[in-house]
């Protein structure tokens, strides 16, 4: 595969940037908007409907370009940092831009909120913010990640979106070739790992009988503070600030809701704040782990009911309606059968946690189908250095 040179135009869903060569779509990664650049061919082919590219030298360079904060995951590189070439203010136009675009293709309509900082990170230049890391020990023993749509594994150096002491101790410990490592920093307790399900502690295998399995973790706003215990490899919002940024999010959009449905609800996040303010919550997780994670989480909190269980079959089994349901599906969405079924139930206000722009706009317009209206949507940055983004919307049934 050649390079090209190309001029770059807008912004897409993924983290690159669309270039046309000769009536064909590009997508080239490590670009900015505005700029020219030289860039290599990844994916190619004469029957290809689009090409894919890495901007591998910067001939016009855009205003919003720095030095890149992980040059690791930059051209030919690993995965995880494809932003981290672009000024963070820029990084949220970016993010913007994207949520625009999906809205006004999917959901017919303008997105009509924006992106927001999370609390600290222009302080820390959008970096040491995970406290949750995965990596793959490569065949000397180091944590490496694949390089992007490859299964090449690269040693790390670094792992600068990481905080920092998570990034110590995954960079500084040696493994067995192959094992899957994850690394855990709760908030109040020293980082720890994870290699191959079972818990480390000084640089080998923990094989007492109470290894500690769980982490415990808070989250602190304006109206309360809350204390989790969460399984050691179970999901848990990555940045350190982004459970009390949603809680606070979601809570301010419930009014004065009484019951809740808590759908795809993981550990409790949403559950526990709720039930401590008095109100009815019915959990909703299918995921074993999670739900045995918000059974002792709501310990103590009589208002709080946990279903382990799919969240469609719930839906379907005709609960009573509730005053309002909050949402937080996969990166898919909850899609059409769901979202049918979200309906006939009937609360009167959504509260939508999404993690991917189009998935949200394309429930957006399926929901808008069965009489629920967009009210406000606002996103937040939570992920820097990489596309993603996440989004809190408001539905009001008219």
């Amino acid at each position: 595969m050649g390079d090209l040179v190309l001029e770059i135009g807008a912004v897409a869903h993924g983290g690159h940037c669309v270039a046309r060569h000769e009536g064909r779509v590009v997508f080239v990664r490590h670009a900015l908007p505005g700029e020219v650049v030289r860039a290599r061919l990844t994916e190619a082919g004469d029957d290809a409907r689009l090409w894919r590219a890495d901007a591998v030298e910067v001939i016009e360079a855009s205003p919003d370009r720095v030095d890149s904060a992980w040059p690791e995951a930059g051209p030919g590189g690993v995965g995880g940092g494809e932003l981290a070439h672009v000024a963070l203010p820029a990084q949220r136009r970016w993010k913007h831009d994207v949520l625009r675009e999906a809205f006004v293709r999917f959901a017919d309509r303008e997105f009509p909120g924006e992106v927001h900082a999370a609390p600290g990170d222009d302080e820390r230049g959008g970096l040491g913010y995970r406290t949750r890391v995965t990596t793959v020990a490569g065949p000397d023993g180091r944590a490496s990640m694949h390089v992007h749509r490859s299964r090449e594994l690269r040693a790390l150096d670094a792992l600068p979106i990481a905080a920092p002491a998570l990034e110590e101790l995954v960079l500084g410990t040696r493994y067995p070739a192959g094992a899957h490592v994850m690394g855990v920093a709760p908030g109040g307790e020293a980082a720890r790992l994870v290699v191959d399900g079972t818990p480390w502690r000084a640089g080998r295998p923990d094989r007492r009988d109470n290894a500690p399995r769980r982490v415990r973790e808070a989250v602190a706003t304006g109206t309360g503070e809350w204390t989790y215990q969460v399984d050691v490899e179970g999901f848990w919002q990555v940045h350190r600030e982004a459970p009390a940024v949603l809680v606070e999010a979601v809570l301010g959009r419930l009014g004065d809701a009484r019951t809740v449905l808590d759908l795809y609800a993981g550990a409790g996040l949403f559950t526990v704040p709720l039930a401590s303010a008095g109100r009815r919550v019915t959990s909703v997780e299918a995921d074993a782990r999670a739900s045995r994670d918000a059974r002792r989480n709501v310990h103590g909190l009589p208002d709080a009911r946990i279903v382990h269980g799919d969240t469609r079959a719930f839906l379907e089994s005709g609960p009573e309606a509730p005053d309002a349901i909050v949402l937080d599906p996969p990166r898919s969405g909850a899609g059409g059968k769901t979202v049918d079924a979200l309906a006939a139930v009937g609360a009167d206000r959504l509260v939508y946690v999404a993690c991917d722009p189009v998935a949200l706009a394309r429930d957006t317009a399926l929901l808008a189908h069965h009489g629920y209206a967009l009210e406000d949507a606002e996103a937040f940055d939570l992920f820097p250095m990489t596309h993603h983004v996440e989004t809190v919307a408001t539905f009001v049934r008219g």
